[in-house]
């Protein structure tokens, strides 16, 4: 499952230093000015994640594959994208392949840093990026809805009903509500899925914060301040940080973080939440050859967790052999940990658990 976050906000409020930390790359480039990206910068991070190394002592694997997210560094939007300013519609194109949207929010004041609007105004300047998103939306509707109509005419049952659901999202969306938050059934976002609205994938907010700010974020306080429902989508992260825990070895940033009263790495609190915002999880294979990390969607049953691996997996399921990923290392080996009786044989209708250790038997 390809994982795509792309990350926005407007000119100057730190896009691409905190995409450079976090990818670990000097790929963006970070400049005083605005629309120093215009080109989208890709990076490609591994997913941390303890559980898939120890597996792989346990079957001495010779490769270690993790999951892995693919990050996208859009360029600056300004008021008046959505109509060509700017750089204009043709980086709202880059947001539509997106599985989330991460929006920076700078909130640290350094009169060295230019803003876009000459203050600092975070509320503002989450309206101003989410405004053109709808707006863009809106077009997308607009344009939509006449041609609906038209085929409703014919007097088609799904046509009409099409007609109806556009009629109910279109005044949220000029009423400033992004469609991810309006109220609409599984069939509904189905139904709309061929419009590839832009406010209907999920938001993060990143909190561009100062270095002695990271670890004293009040979340409620960010959220209230800048009119978010959920407060756990707001991400503390300190750019120079992310940048510094990038030249240390694994020990040597847990040490460093410690010192500052962190928890975690803006990465990892990221991919935490992006994972939970987007109903994913993980489960595991192993042996000898290889362990690998594997993401599929909360609620995915066995045969489609081992399409994930291969379409011809999912087709040709027969059954999967499935261990908790701590019994498989608490046993020490495949072996002993079939012989402790930790391994079940699950069919087509088990639902994976993450953190499943899975070997699946199809037929050719």
């Amino acid at each position: 499952m390809s994982l795509k976050i792309g990350i926005v906000g407007l000119p100057n409020v730190g896009k691409s230093t905190i995409f450079n930390a976090l990818t670990r790359t000097k790929a963006a480039a970070a400049a005083n000015y605005p629309f120093c990206t215009i080109d989208p910068n890709i990076g490609i991070v591994q997913v941390p994640d303890h559980r898939l190394y120890e597996l792989a002592k346990v079957t001495s694997s010779a490769k270690v594959i993790p999951a892995a997210i693919e990050f996208v560094d859009i360029a600056g939007l300004v008021k008046g994208a959505s109509e060509g300013e700017g750089l204009g519609n043709k980086f709202l194109a880059h947001i539509r392949e997106c599985s989330a949207i991460a929006h920076v929010v700078r909130i640290f004041d350094d009169t060295n840093v230019i803003h876009v609007h000459g203050n600092i105004d975070p509320k503002f300047d989450r309206e101003v990026i989410e405004s053109e998103l709808i707006l863009a939306d809106l077009q997308t509707l607009e344009n939509r809805l006449g041609k609906a109509e038209k085929e409703a005419k014919a007097g088609d049952k799904d046509k009409k009903a099409y007609v109806e659901l556009l009629h109910k999202i279109l005044p949220k969306l000029k009423e400033g509500v992004i469609a991810y938050e309006i109220d609409l059934s599984d069939d509904e976002k189905e139904m709309i899925r061929d419009l590839h609205l832009l406010t209907m994938k999920p938001y993060l907010y990143i909190l561009n914060v100062h270095e002695n700010e990271v670890g004293k974020i009040d979340k409620q306080k960010y959220a209230t301040l800048l009119g978010i429902k959920d407060p756990e989508k707001i991400i503390p992260i300190c750019a120079t940080i992310e940048e510094e825990l990038g030249s240390f070895q694994e020990d040597e940033a847990k040490e460093y973080l410690k010192e500052l009263g962190i928890e975690e790495s803006g990465l990892n609190s990221l991919i935490k939440v992006a994972y939970k915002t987007l109903g994913l999880q993980t489960y595991f294979t192993t042996g000898p050859d290889e362990s690998r990390a594997w993401t599929i969607n909360i609620g995915d049953r066995a045969p489609q967790a081992a399409g994930v691996i291969h379409t011809d997996f999912e087709k040709g399921f027969i059954k999967a052999e499935v261990f908790n990923w701590q019994d498989f290392v608490k046993a020490g080996s495949e072996v002993k940990a079939k012989e402790q009786g930790f391994m079940r044989i699950e069919g087509k209708e088990y639902v994976v658990k993450d953190g499943d250790v899975m070997h699946f038997k199809f037929a050719n």
